[in-house]
């Protein structure tokens, strides 16, 4: 009889997994870390086998422990960052070139050929999507339009979670939420692939997935050859798996119409739920990883939050302070920063701006101002675009409830999650199993499949919180002065960040 669940997620900076008995109890957690490829500023891309192999090793380490079968491993889920165009592989499934992950921005020329020669408004009322560099349908144009022998030779575009399940199975299929974080392809009300959004888009149905699975549907199972690269026993059942970004707010116990999770990690997703209805052109929506059919995860957020603070340890502080460091110098600096306020499109920004040519800044900076201000000010940049993520929803009548679950790496420091509550005006709380995150939502998945749970809910039996920080009057009084500015810098400084990318794009393109 099976006893363990194993999940999986596969990030943007590393993959990491846990392996859960039936009753929710953690046997051991595992990870392994990458990098990026950044060819040029604001692109972003990854070999597909670089995932792979972190897949496999994950596996393996978890497998590595006194007691524990591969044989008595029910099955596993694997979640994944948001793969952007997916990986386009040729006839023989091998990959022609590296995936365009979400994070790149390239796709620029081809989101304003989209605007000049698509039906906008059909293909939201198809897609419940808007068009931006962000989603998948523009960079698979980009390489339509400007590698023209790798696009003669691609075949299929996995994601990559898809792509794993593949190679651990031999079997081709993607989950409805990774389908329709595509954007433009996927009529969200038919749940299935849209022949007119394609027609228009002029990208080939072909090159999409036939096979549409919910998130906990077994595809396959582990061939001798998945077994090899993983330690998993053939037969292992593998399932569907989904996004990271609603497989984390699952985690979270997000699982009612207003729930609502904002996952703040390389960057921040704000996510609800609701049952359809409610889009809108400033947020991204897309089935649920539970009960596709009727579930819709809609979210807004950064593209850049804890990448914001890794960027000011390693290059403004070249590597020399630790986090916790760097939490203490900004917690002796008042709500504000003392008149400073950070811009955090650092790679451009996505919902509910949707501004590419966005660029990171600092205003207000003084003499008197220490790296603590600055650090502080990054912090607070995080919090006001989540409080502009969440005032999008309320905008266009999504329901919330009360309170933010907050999971991610922010959910480590007490100042940031503070900062958090105080910026929103609402309510937060974590995990008692952060650091786990969307491979915990994966391992119940199996155990779904498995039969060893009768309905989605029994998660919340497996979830702990800690204690509800509240937001404080006074501050957030302070914060909302600081908001407005906010607001309005992005407003008065966006044609001045244009020509700014502008410029760097075209230095780029003279080396």
């Amino acid at each position: 009889m099976a006893r363990y669940l194993l999940g999986v997620d596969v990030g943007t900076q590393g993959t990491k997994g846990v392996l859960v008995r039936t009753d929710g109890s953690i046997v051991g957690t595992a990870s392994a870390a990458y990098g990026l490829l950044h060819p040029r500023p604001m692109w972003a891309e990854q070999w597909p086998d670089v995932w792979l192999d972190a897949t496999g090793a994950v596996i393996r380490k978890l497998l590595d422990r006194p007691g524990v079968s591969p044989q008595e491993v029910a099955g596993v889920c694997i979640s994944g960052l948001y793969g952007g165009s997916g990986i386009p592989l040729d006839k023989d499934m091998k990959p022609v070139r590296p995936c365009l992950i979400w994070m790149d921005r390239r796709a620029t020329a081809e989101v304003e050929w989209i605007t000049r020669n698509v039906d906008l408004e059909r293909l939201f009322t198809v897609t419940g999507n808007w068009v931006d560099s962000y989603f998948g349908y523009p960079k698979i144009l980009w390489i339509k339009r400007n590698e023209p022998d790798n696009w003669k030779r691609i075949a299929l575009f996995l994601p990559p979670n898809s792509y794993i399940n593949y190679r651990l199975t031999g079997e081709i299929a993607i989950d409805h939420s990774s389908a329709g974080n595509l954007g433009g392809l996927y009529d969200i009300r038919a749940h299935a692939w849209s022949e007119e959004t394609a027609q228009a888009l002029g990208i080939p149905l072909e090159l999409m997935p036939e096979r549409i699975v919910p998130s906990e549907a077994v595809i396959g199972e582990v061939t001798a050859e998945g077994s090899r690269l993983t330690g998993l026993a053939p037969g292992t059942p593998v399932l569907g798996g989904g996004v990271d970004a609603p497989m984390a707010t699952f985690t979270a116990g997000a699982l009612d119409r207003g729930d609502n999770v904002a996952m703040i990690g390389t960057s921040t997703c704000w996510g609800i739920i609701h049952t359809g209805g409610n889009f809108a052109k400033e947020l991204v929506s897309m089935p649920h990883v539970i009960d596709a059919e009727h579930r819709t995860y809609t979210w807004g957020g950064s593209a850049t939050s804890g990448a914001l603070a890794s960027w000011f340890r390693d290059a403004v502080r070249g590597g020399t302070d630790s986090f916790r460091d760097l939490d203490r110098a900004a917690a002796d600096v008042p709500p504000g920063s003392q008149g400073l306020i950070a811009l955090p499109y650092f790679m451009g920004e996505r919902a509910p701006l949707w501004d590419p040519g966005a660029r990171g800044a600092f205003v207000g900076l003084t003499l008197s101002h220490t790296a603590g201000h600055l650090f502080r000010a990054l912090l607070e940049a995080t919090a006001y675009s989540l409080r502009h993520a969440i005032e999008t929803g309320v905008e266009i009548g999504l329901p919330l409830a009360p309170g933010t679950t907050v999971v991610g790496g922010v959910a480590k420091s007490e100042l940031w999650l503070s900062i958090l509550a105080d910026v929103i005006g609402r309510p937060v709380r974590t995990l008692a199993t952060e650091g786990i995150g969307a491979p915990l939502g994966d391992a119940f998945l199996v155990g779904l499949a498995a039969g060893e749970f009768a309905d989605y809910g029994e998660i919340r039996g497996w979830i702990n919180y800690n204690n509800t920080v509240a937001p404080d009057p006074v501050r957030k009084t302070v914060y909302d002065r600081y908001y407005r500015l906010y607001r309005d810098l992005y407003r008065d400084l966006r044609a001045d960040l244009h020509a700014l990318s502008e410029l760097s794009a075209d230095q780029a393109n003279t080396r």
